[in-house]
């Protein structure tokens, strides 16, 4: 037990540095080779990925009353989501959407930090995907080290060649499922497999599927470290009370090897930490950054070093939690402050504009009018003496169901109606309505009367609505 255990005092550093500083050139970028991983977070993960993963392939696929259930037709300038149509008249849902969805992320990352990045981002999922083909096919970290220090042969060969087709398989997979998104999915693969799917539909199929190969196959971490835009804001919502991935120095300093068997007194007497040195925590994360070396932008908290380090705790009999998922304040012996005053913000403006969101939709009406006056006369006046303006009604249909409407004139006296008074409109469609209304020049008493057009459905129908427009009767 006199055995004296040597003990490296480490000064945290950046990871990420060029080779010199005497010179314009760096060293190009290292390829990571990410260590697989066991535990909790990591199940979770996957789990939480895999139900995402589902729910992006199996939604293009759904039906609903006969016709896709999600359907976002940019063709036809129309939004199919179940029961719902969106038109461009209604581009305020995605804007208070995108409003929702940003103090989400807010609030989010003020108190878990980046576990969007980590759980939830399409590009993190796609990487794990396409690292676990890599890694069935061409072995555990140490191996495909190996196989890329090995020369070519028909081994090699083999296993790359088999990477690269699983790889493109599930890029072009991608493709097809987002691209049907935008464009009926069923006729999409039928078409594309037997070559008769156009150039547009073709075109992006290929310029997804080669983002996805390049994104999740190569590029990897750089998308994180160099690209992603959050990755660089996200400080400005951090703040001591911020829980991240991080590493306990009080207690893992000064870290180094020991035996397994020997006490954890007698190692703490001797002046070790409980870190270990083993270097697992850099090896399994998919950004290549050492979380020793305290909180780094790279860091998407995955929370792959935290199942390494506390399965190495484990087999050391040590108290787990060297690494987790822990704030500043509690680091520096403090207590969280869960509720404070930035997060309380960020969650009031979240559940106001969710609530401006949802009675947006509450209050929205499946009907749209617009009035366009006849341009090339202001009035006219009939074979009878009666003053006629001209109108044309575009009735725009905005539920999935065929609808039954009428149309009447308010604020004008004694008028005769010419035209369709009664139409009925499609789910999803728009109808034009070319009417002309006229009354006797005795009952205008100025030259322009304002006037209103009402349309609403018949009185049979499930759900009553009514829309009133306004417009001008012109005279003299």
């Amino acid at each position: 037990m006199s055995e004296k255990i040597p003990v490296k005092t480490v000064t945290p550093v950046n990871v990420h540095q060029p080779a010199s500083t005497a010179t314009k050139h760096h060293r190009s970028r290292s390829r990571i080779y990410v260590r697989a991983v066991k535990g909790p977070l990591e199940t979770f993960r996957r789990f939480f990925g895999l139900f995402f993963l589902a729910l992006f392939a199996l939604i293009p696929w759904l039906q609903y009353d006969g016709h896709q259930a999600v359907l976002l037709d940019l063709a036809e300038q129309r939004f199919t989501l179940f029961a719902l149509t969106l038109w461009p008249q209604d581009l305020t849902f995605l804007a208070y959407l995108f409003i929702v969805s940003a103090f989400a992320l807010f609030f989010v990352t003020t108190f878990a930090g980046r576990v969007w990045c980590g759980f939830m981002c399409p590009q993190t999922t796609w990487v794990y995907l396409f690292t676990w083909f890599e890694e069935k096919i061409e072995g555990t970290r140490n191996k495909r080290i190996k196989l890329d220090e090995r020369p070519m042969d028909a081994d090699k060969f083999f296993r790359k060649t088999a990477k690269q087709f699983c790889w493109w398989a599930v890029a072009i997979l991608t493709g097809l499922l987002f691209v049907g998104y935008f464009t009926p999915v069923q006729a999409l693969f039928i078409n594309f497999f037997t070559f008769d799917a156009g150039f547009w539909p073709t075109f992006w199929v290929v310029f997804f599927a080669v983002c996805t190969y390049g994104n999740a196959g190569y590029m990897r971490e750089i998308m994180c470290t160099h690209i992603c835009p959050y990755a660089r804001f996200q400080s400005a919502m951090f703040d001591r009370d911020t829980y991240t991935v991080a590493y306990d120095a009080g207690r893992g300093e000064s870290r180094g090897p020991r035996p397994r068997k020997l006490a954890r007194s007698t190692v703490q007497e001797q002046g070790l930490g409980d870190c270990i040195d083993c270097n697992l925590c850099v090896q399994v994360c998919p950004t290549g950054i050492d979380i020793r070396n305290g909180l780094q932008y790279e860091c998407i908290n995955c929370g792959a070093c935290v199942d390494a380090c506390n399965g190495v705790m484990e087999k050391m009999n040590y108290p787990k939690g060297l690494i987790r998922f822990t704030s500043e304040e509690e680091l520096a012996g403090g207590t969280t402050r869960v509720l404070r005053p930035k997060l309380i913000g960020y969650f009031v403006v979240l559940m106001l504009m969710t609530g401006v969101l949802v009675a947006n939709f509450m209050l929205r009406l499946p009907l749209d009018v617009d009035i366009i006056r006849d341009r090339n006369s202001l009035y006219r006046e009939t074979n009878d003496g009666l003053i006629e303006n001209v109108y044309t009604l575009k009735i725009m249909n905005k539920s999935q169901r065929e609808a039954s409407y009428k149309i009447e004139v308010l604020g004008l006296p004694d008028y005769r109606f010419i035209g369709n008074q009664n139409i009925i409109v499609q789910g999803g469609e728009v109808a034009t309505v070319p009417i002309s209304v006229a009354t006797d020049a005795y009952n205008l008493e100025d030259p322009v009367t304002e006037i209103q057009f009402r349309v609403s459905t018949q009185p049979e129908q499930a759900s009553p609505v009514s829309l009133t427009e306004p417009s001008k009767f012109l005279y003299r």
